[in-house]
């Protein structure tokens, strides 16, 4: 009998899946690979079903003889562990994110003489179905614990800013080929910089909590992935758990407070700007009052540390960093403006001779030549990409009203411009 594959990273069975199912088991014997977690996150939403109870979702099935792990997207392992006579697909990967890891699965089988069979993707059950799973995953219940169990899965998160629906859908949507698979962010950051840019206002705690609360609820509307709060000082710490609670219960997955008192500046001017720390157990006060005002264990509270950029060193920074720890933050942000990653990295080894686990965040705008594998590599967990999307709209946007004003018509504007269908169709709607 001949031995069919098949590759599965859904955690929701539509009946186009147990059709094609049916249909793979006609041709041989049948074994399924469940993607793990991590694969799935790395080039998609992270599953709401964990990887054992996905297996035996699988293995309840009559149709499927055995079931095994595929660790990665790439069939390679598998294929060359197994040698299926044939692998089963639906006809969607001939196109777009998965196009280069068909490729890859046509050129292994070739090598040893394997057959691929594709069949039509039923879109139908398959939208249906998904259009229920993301209404699910944008509920606040789900929404909120998405961030802390990504932290669990992977070991690395990317994370771009978003200060809009729009730029909320680029976060989401957006995705590339890396490494045999696809890659794209894995959560959101809404700075109070571009919050405040964006409403033309300065980057001082200007714009308040109520404005604030209604760009988030503008991006979780239209997405889905965990949404980090930049919540500058946190306020009072009267006010701060209330403003907690709140978030909380919209479904944002984290907020990020630093340790700095009086009027915010923002913390790239360094030493230029007059800016004073708040004292270290006024700070662990303030984290641990949030802690204790939770009303779940899925929120997070990331304690940001200004030593660095104050140019108070090292040493100040590890005290501060270990204090806010035990004070109860569940993680912390190290920040720095220099132009290297040197002391960010100075700081990683030495806060990891002592403490393995808790996540650490960094936010390489400065200090932007080192790589994701390198800021992994050397202990962080979330790289913060805090104002990109901001800082690269502003200039095309005065670049086509300076060609405007200089030609006195928009002809010459139209090739910096997205074409007019294409942003008919940009924001997709309900049937």
């Amino acid at each position: 009998m001949k031995q069919v594959y098949m590759c599965f990273s859904t955690d929701i069975l539509h009946s186009g899946h147990i059709r094609i199912l049916r249909r793979a088991a006609e041709l041989g014997e049948l074994t399924v690979g469940v993607l793990t977690d991590e694969a799935i996150a790395t080039y998609k939403r992270y599953p709401l079903i964990p990887l054992a109870e996905r297996i035996q979702l699988f293995e309840s099935l009559s149709d499927v003889k055995r079931v095994v792990v595929q660790q990665t997207l790439s069939y390679r392992d598998i294929l060359q562990e197994h040698t299926p006579d044939i692998v089963v697909h639906g006809d969607d990967w001939r196109t777009g994110v998965q196009s280069g890891v068909r490729e890859e699965v046509v050129r292994l089988l070739a090598e040893y003489g394997g057959e691929l069979v594709e069949w039509p993707y039923t879109h139908s059950a398959a939208e249906e179905a998904f259009s229920a799973l993301n209404a699910r995953m944008s509920m606040p219940e789900v929404r909120r614990g998405r961030l802390r169990r990504l932290l669990s899965i992977k070991p690395l998160l990317s994370v771009m800013e978003a200060h809009n629906g729009l730029t909320g859908l680029i976060v989401e949507n957006t995705q590339v080929e890396a490494q045999g698979g696809m890659k794209g962010f894995d959560a959101m950051w809404v700075s109070s910089l571009c919050d405040s840019t964006a409403k033309g206002k300065p980057d001082i705690e200007l714009v308040d909590l109520t404005s604030r609360i209604a760009t988030l609820e503008e991006i979780m509307e239209v997405t889905t992935k965990p949404i980090i709060l930049d919540g500058d000082t946190g306020g009072q710490t009267e006010h701060f758990v209330y403003t907690l609670r709140t978030l909380e219960r919209l479904g944002i997955s984290a907020i990020i407070i630093e340790d700095k008192t009086g009027l915010k500046k923002n913390s790239l001017f360094g030493t230029q700007a007059q800016q004073k720390q708040e004292n270290v157990e006024a700070f662990c006060d303030k984290i641990r009052a949030g802690k204790q005002a939770q009303k779940t264990k899925d929120f997070m509270i990331f304690a940001r540390c200004e030593s660095l950029i104050l140019n108070q060193g090292q040493e100040d920074a590890l005290h501060r960093c270990h204090s806010y720890v035990t004070a109860g933050a569940d993680g912390i942000m190290i920040h720095s403006c220099q132009r290297t990653p040197d002391e960010v990295l100075e700081f990683l080894a030495r806060f990891r001779e002592t403490d393995k686990t808790t996540p650490v965040v960094v936010v390489p705008t400065t200090y932007d030549s080192i790589t994701e594998p390198e800021l992994q590599a050397a202990g962080a967990n979330i790289v913060i990409y805090a104002n990109h999307l901001l800082r690269s709209a502003f200039p095309a946007m005065v670049k086509t009203a300076q060609t405007i004003l200089t030609h006195g018509r928009s002809q010459e504007a139209d090739s910096l411009c997205m074409p007019i269908k294409q942003i008919l169709t940009l924001i997709p709607t309900e049937d």
